[in-house]
């Protein structure tokens, strides 16, 4: 079963602005190359940091108001929310390795 949320417009408070850990949130799309690629990345990441810290993805032709709150203009566009706030941002496709850094600095 997957860790990995997905979230929409309805949800999106409860599940990432008030969480009580930190959230990386995947803004993606079916058809987008890149963001399939790194899916098993975030779902491996989510197993590894389980508890620690929440992944969401978010589709970016489902919740364009979502997109457009956070300003994403291209996809996939990875962001870490923390106590509500957005903390940091990866655009485009990256590896685990780097995905775990990004983590690592705000757990």
């Amino acid at each position: 079963m997957s860790k990995v949320l997905h979230v929409n417009q309805n949800s999106f408070d409860e599940e990432v602005l008030k969480s009580q850990i930190p959230v990386f949130v995947d803004f993606w799309a079916e058809w987008c190359g890149p963001c399939r690629a790194i899916a098993p990345v975030l779902e491996s990441l989510a197993e590894d940091y389980n508890g620690k810290v929440k992944i969401v993805k978010i589709n970016v032709d489902k919740e364009t108001d979502l997109a457009n709150k956070y300003n994403v203009s291209a996809i996939p566009s990875l962001i870490i929310v923390k106590d509500g706030k957005e903390i940091d941002r990866i655009v485009g496709g990256a590896t685990k390795e780097v995905y775990a850094e990004r983590i690592n600095k705000v757990i």
